[in-house]
């Protein structure tokens, strides 16, 4: 299945907003697949230019070619040019998709997705409720234990930095009495 081309600014029938639009009607769903499409081309551009500047040599006294400097200027003000153009026809579509869904109501998500509840999920939420729930107290629990561990080590240390002490001070006398 292929798509048909998207007028540019420069064919007959391209969307120049709603003047252009008298004859036929653009259903919104189309608008926004113009839109998506002009923001690929923007991208591709931008990613363009940015190619032609990477590429540009800039006059820091080392000899440059001024035609070649000159074309590449060229061909960055002409890219610059369409993207301007294309920001200006994305504007467009946005301003058009916002018109045509002004005098809609905002309706939640949620209530968008077809969804039937019967009682084996009913039944899932709360048994998943309850893992969750004892999932946490047991992290709670990990969580104190952990912290008693550290407390213990702590003791620990000072227990043997204790016993240490009191062996240098042993061997000290002794080796004092010989």
């Amino acid at each position: 299945m292929a798509t048909p081309p998207v007028p540019g600014p420069g064919m007959p029938g391209a969307f120049t907003g709603p003047q252009g639009q008298a004859g036929r009607e653009v259903n919104t769903a189309s608008l926004c697949r113009i839109g998506q499409e002009t923001v690929q081309d923007i991208v591709s551009r931008t990613m363009e230019i940015f190619q032609l500047l990477r590429n540009m040599q800039l006059p820091n006294g080392v000899s440059y070619h001024t035609a070649t400097h000159q074309d590449r200027q060229g061909k960055l003000q002409e890219h610059l040019r369409q993207l301007s153009v294309l920001f200006r026809k994305l504007r467009l579509v946005y301003d058009k998709c916002n018109e045509n869904c002004a005098g809609l109501d905002p309706i939640a998500m949620e209530q968008l997705i077809p969804y039937v509840e019967d009682e084996i999920t009913k039944h899932e939420d709360h048994s998943l409720g309850n893992q969750l729930h004892l999932a946490s107290e047991e992290r709670r629990e990990i969580v104190e234990v952990n912290k008693k561990l550290k407390q213990k080590n702590q003791q620990l240390k000072q227990i043997m930095d204790q016993l240490r002490n009191l062996i240098w001070d042993i061997n000290a006398m002794m080796a004092m009495r010989n």
